[in-house]
């Protein structure tokens, strides 16, 4: 049985071609190379605020060292109406 001949290409278009841009394979290695940075300094730096604890069902919501025992919410803001519609 003869071989069949190889399917012409295109003019113009090689292997080489079909494969992305080595610069984009540098890009992506860079942009990997600084999430990665920065996540090592994020959790190398710990939490923002050490009084912060993650969500929890709890619905506490505070639990900061605020002396005035209200939670730091918007209640206490003078001239805020919530809900009135105004």
């Amino acid at each position: 049985m003869a071989d069949a001949p190889p399917v012409p290409r295109p003019a113009g278009m090689t292997a080489r071609s079909l494969l992305p841009p080595a610069a984009l394979y540098g890009f992506v290695l860079l942009l990997v190379l600084v999430f990665a940075l920065s996540y090592a300094a994020g959790s190398e730096a710990g939490p923002v605020a050490p009084g912060m604890h993650g969500t929890s069902g709890s619905g506490g919501g505070g639990g900061g060292d605020d002396p005035s025992g209200t939670d730091g919410g918007m209640e206490d803001m003078p001239g805020m109406r919530h809900g009135s519609g105004e």
